[in-house]
């Protein structure tokens, strides 16, 4: 893979006081790799806890590590980034992982949500983009490349309303899994609705585990498409 994949392109703006954000990065590229972590190291918001070239170390130390974030190319030379992120998702569920790669085919980008990945970046992003999308996760989002964003868009319009059955009564989402579900749609982190919604930030996830389930997802983007998808909110 080429090792040139990001530039430095403007000001990073500094969040509120918080704590660092734990990333430990697993990429098989070691130009790319020390410099992500000397960028990231060189910014009190980030904390970068550990750093892997191969897939199964990386796995097999998550949970000791329990990072916040995990940044993880896909392309690897043990195994493939997919059963990196099922794996890294099995023994650390808390571990959001952000996909940071160079492969962008629809097969592929599918096949990383349904194993879990929080969020899905093509490698050539400006720096301060790849910092801010690592807040916007840390904060509850699902950053999304916009060419990642177009084809999952297109393929919700070409699939179309009632492409699946509806919903058995028993894995219908009620209407508090429903509201949660659409203000993480629109963005909103953890914390902003569980004050919305007037519950505990426990109170979300536990709903949000509820919904998983039901829709038969492992991450919150593939849980806001699958649910538009079924037209379960706007």
């Amino acid at each position: 893979m080429p090792t040139t994949m990001f530039s430095e392109e403007g000001p990073v703006a500094v969040s509120a006081q918080r704590d660092p954000i734990r990333i430990a990065i697993v990429e098989d590229d070691i130009a790319v790799r020390k410099m992500l972590v000397s960028v990231l190291s060189a910014d009190p918001q980030y904390a970068v806890v550990a750093e892997f070239g191969e897939g199964l170390p990386a796995i097999a130390a998550m949970p000791h590590l329990a990072p916040d974030i995990v940044l993880a190319d896909i392309g690897l030379p043990d195994v493939s980034g997919i059963e990196v992120i099922r794996g890294i998702k099995a023994v650390c569920p808390t571990c959001s992982v952000l996909v940071v790669t160079t492969f962008g085919d629809e097969k592929t980008v599918t096949a990383a949500l349904e194993a879990g990945a929080d969020g899905y970046l093509l490698k050539g992003l400006a720096l301060d983009e790849l910092k801010r999308d690592i807040r916007a996760l840390r904060d509850g989002g699902s950053p999304l490349s916009p060419l990642i964003a177009r084809k999952l868009l297109n393929r919700l319009q070409a699939d179309g309303p009632g492409a699946r059955p509806e919903m058995a009564s028993d894995t219908a989402l009620t209407p508090r899994e429903q509201e949660i579900l659409q203000l993480i749609a629109k963005g909103f982190s953890y914390a902003e609705t569980s004050k919305i919604c007037g519950i505990g930030t426990a109170t979300v996830h536990s709903h949000l585990k509820s919904i998983y389930r039901k829709l038969e997802v492992h991450s919150k983007t593939e849980a806001v498409y699958e649910a538009r998808r079924r037209s379960l909110i706007n």
